[in-house]
């Protein structure tokens, strides 16, 4: 499993997806105010001399999370909240559902001994990465597009009424294939924030576990979900926001032309742009995920084994 690399996995590809699906809604659900903050800002524009803008309206996590909620109310900082679980029960119970048969293939089988090579765990974290957020990628578009809806002028029509009608109104406006918009920056950033979370937790752990005074706890539990949030962050931001662009306006013509104009327009500190709200975002979301995914993990095991 995720929690113990050196194991196979002792529990079924059922049990491991539920396990999975239901930790990841639970850290979504309580991380989501800090997901919004990091949209608002990495949908900001850079402010041009001329403009008239003398500041960005958004400044830093707290004061994005603060302004949203004063504007716009404290659930609009829960926008986006309901694609957010549809998006967390196909690619959270997916990515780590997947996990273990997909290592175990590539280190050649069930009949594989000893520990798991870093490689290995890399290379099924980024496949495993890859597939989940292709099935969830509609999910992934509809919470981006609630999430970047700020206060609108009295009078003036909301885009969506909620996420059912995102859904069916972006099939009927641009086509069913716009639901796969921004699937190349989602591919990427997904499949390599999947590999930095779940082999960052499965070393740092095992790390940890080599140290003494430390046992496989709580404690080992939340380092090693920090660490995994940490090396996620860093390596995932650029990609992140050209996701995070790209499902937000439709302006952009693919990848490259927003990673392009994003770079010409606001410099190449605007890739890291959200990054304390982000590492805010995952390191929590990380922490909650994997302490409760090892909790509600020995629920299911002792029920199996029933």
């Amino acid at each position: 499993m995720v929690a113990d690399s050196k194991s196979k996995s002792d529990i079924s590809f059922a049990g491991t997806f539920a396990s999975s699906a239901f930790s990841a809604c639970f850290a979504e659900i309580c991380t989501i105010p800090l997901d919004t903050a990091k949209v608002r800002l990495q949908l900001q524009k850079k402010a041009v001399a001329g403009d008239g803008v003398a500041l960005p309206k958004y400044r830093g996590m707290l004061g994005t999370v603060a302004t949203i909620a004063r504007e716009e109310g404290l659930t609009a900082l829960w926008k986006g909240i309901i694609p957010g679980l549809h998006r967390q029960c196909l690619y959270g119970g997916l990515r780590i559902g997947l996990y273990d048969p997909i290592k175990s293939f590539y280190c050649g089988g069930s009949d594989f001994v000893g520990d798991v090579p870093l490689t290995k765990k890399i290379l099924a974290a980024l496949t495993t990465g890859a597939l989940a957020i292709t099935v969830a990628n509609p999910t992934d578009l509809v919470k981006v597009r609630l999430q970047a809806e700020g206060k609108l002028p009295p009078g003036a029509p909301r885009r969506y009424s909620g996420s059912l009608n995102a859904y069916s109104t972006i099939v009927r406006q641009e086509g069913v294939g716009a639901l796969w918009t921004g699937i190349g920056p989602n591919i990427a950033r997904n499949s390599i924030i999947n590999a930095a979370e779940l082999a960052s937790y499965d070393q740092v752990k095992e790390t940890l576990l080599k140290l003494p005074g430390f046992s496989d706890n709580v404690v080992t539990h939340l380092l090693s979900g920090l660490g995994a949030g940490f090396f996620a962050v860093c390596i995932g931001s650029p990609v992140d926001v050209v996701k995070s662009r790209m499902m937000g306006d439709s302006a952009y013509k693919n990848t490259m032309d927003c990673f392009l104009k994003t770079l010409k327009n606001d410099g190449p500190l605007a890739f890291y742009k959200g990054f304390i709200p982000n590492f805010g975002r995952l390191g929590s979301w990380n922490v909650i995920m994997f302490l409760t995914l090892e909790q509600v993990k020995k629920v299911v095991r002792n029920i199996e084994s029933s």
